[in-house]
């Protein structure tokens, strides 16, 4: 990892960043992502090129979870996801209220009913029986 470290010095761009940490798949999601305002730097919204320090403090917004990370580590280049978890440190806070808003979302989704997909020929007597019954 100090490798990596050396090639970049102590500045990088915000999205090469994010992306190389493995927080978006694409260095264009990560764009995106900064620009509609999912993204803080230090408490502030900023840019996709915005340069990014080693002790930075980034709050992202990722499908509806919260990640409160410091940066430890610059990286430019995207690398297998253990050595991308080196880069960064969560607040244990922040994993406690992503594990429990997961977990929330989760029940959530779990208690609204999904269909079967098509109705059966008894299925579709029984739903026309009970919509003639208005």
């Amino acid at each position: 990892m100090s490798s990596a470290n050396a090639e970049t010095g102590d500045k990088l761009r915000l999205d090469k960043w994010l992306w190389a940490a493995r927080f978006y798949k694409t260095r264009q999601l990560a764009q995106d992502a900064i620009e509609l305002g999912r993204v803080q730097l230090n408490g502030e919204r900023v840019k996709p090129s915005r340069v990014v320090r080693v002790g930075d403090r980034l709050l992202l917004r990722i499908n509806q979870l919260e990640y409160h990370v410091e940066v430890l580590v610059l990286a430019s280049q995207r690398r297998s996801a253990p050595e991308a978890q080196q880069l960064y440190r969560e607040d244990a806070a922040s994993i406690a209220a992503r594990e429990q808003r997961s977990l929330l979302l989760k029940a959530e989704r779990s208690s609204f009913p999904h269909g079967e997909g098509r109705p059966s020929k008894k299925a579709r007597r029984e739903i026309s029986k009970f919509k003639d019954s208005f």
